[in-house]
């Protein structure tokens, strides 16, 4: 079993009912899902690009993205409806608390300069999206067998009904928020 979800389960409840004053235990926020996606507009021209993306994805996941298509044409991009533009995995489970388990506690240290996640990336309904600028962060990618460097979001979509639950959630968790 994830040690995060054991850690949830035992401390971050609690602390969250505490915190909020909750009457009721299904209205302790907890986390849904984890998409991770990587949009890429050189598959436009280069669709075997999409292949090294998938590849890395599903190393990073351990899961195998689908790939996304454009819903509709874009001719200032040459983009056609039903192109190939990019890859997403969603997590749940298991599998889900131990990426967010890794990636606060080995990846997102690697980070060089790193001074913190902001704190403003919330959509306003108790939701979180991280952008990450290379997939080097993570320990599973070797150097040299990367074509080119690609940036990620991972989105964290949580039960929290607002930011702030959202916020204290991710803290608890061990999420590194940069100081304001």
């Amino acid at each position: 079993m994830a040690r995060l979800r054991d850690r949830y389960n035992q401390e971050i409840r609690s602390q969250l009912k505490d915190t909020f004053n909750y009457d009721n235990t299904m209205q302790i926020p907890r986390l849904q899902k984890v998409v991770i996606n990587i949009g890429m507009g050189e598959a436009i021209q280069n669709p075997k690009a999409l292949d090294a993306a998938v590849h890395d994805l599903t190393i990073i996941s351990g899961q195998k993205p689908i790939i996304t298509k454009a819903k509709k044409s874009i001719a200032a991009f040459k983009l056609r409806q039903g192109m190939s533009i990019g890859c997403k995995v969603t997590l749940r489970g298991d599998r889900m608390y131990e990426f967010v388990d890794k990636l606060i506690s080995a990846s997102i240290p690697r980070i060089r300069d790193f001074k913190g996640v902001s704190a403003k990336a919330f959509d306003g309904r108790g939701n979180y999206t991280l952008g990450l600028k290379e997939q080097l962060i993570f320990p599973e990618i070797e150097y040299d067998k990367i074509d080119r460097i690609r940036g990620m979001e991972v989105a964290f979509v949580t039960s929290a009904q607002t930011d702030e639950e959202c916020k204290e959630l991710l803290r608890l968790m061990g999420m590194p928020f940069a100081d304001k």
